[in-house]
């Protein structure tokens, strides 16, 4: 398959994952992705549609464990995931967890992504990365894994 149908069908698979989540969600998803494109333009995006999370990892390279940082999105709430945040200088206290690697921050708008602190961590967890990120390469965008059973990715309505 040429290049460029494999970019298009990943692109629409893509879509179709988002578009599983509430209209305000899907905004938050997107305007996230493109400010991370921003950020990181020759990453490789590489997207699990799983159990719990629709995740877009962003790698220096097509292998999963070289990623840096990740969008965990569920229903009602986006975090940015630093994959190797344990050890990440974080003097506003900014990132949550307690495990032996990963840190995440609760994402409420894509502009959260471009606060001088939240800058601070992604440049550091980049300059922190095993492997460089390309200097010129255009990013790409792979699905890599879609889980049959799926929690809901909208919240129920109350009624």
């Amino acid at each position: 398959m040429p290049p460029t149908a494999t970019k298009t069908t990943a692109a629409r698979q893509l879509a179709a994952f988002i578009a599983k989540f509430d209209a305000q969600d899907q905004r938050l998803i997107r305007a996230a992705r493109k400010v991370m494109r921003r950020h990181l333009p020759t990453a490789h995006e590489l997207v699990y549609d799983n159990y719990n999370f629709l995740v877009m990892g962003y790698s220096p390279t097509l292998r999963p464990s070289d990623a840096v940082l990740s969008l965990a999105a569920q229903a009602h709430a986006l975090s940015l995931c630093f994959l190797h945040g344990a050890g990440l200088p974080d003097p506003q206290n900014l990132l949550r967890g307690s495990g032996s690697r990963v840190r995440s921050l609760r994402l409420a708008s894509a502009a959260d992504l471009d606060r001088p602190p939240v800058r601070a961590l992604i440049a550091a967890a980049i300059a922190r990365s095993r492997v460089d990120f390309a200097a010129k390469a255009p990013g790409t965008l792979v699905i890599r894994s879609v889980s049959a059973r799926q929690r809901p990715r909208r919240k129920p309505r109350a009624g």
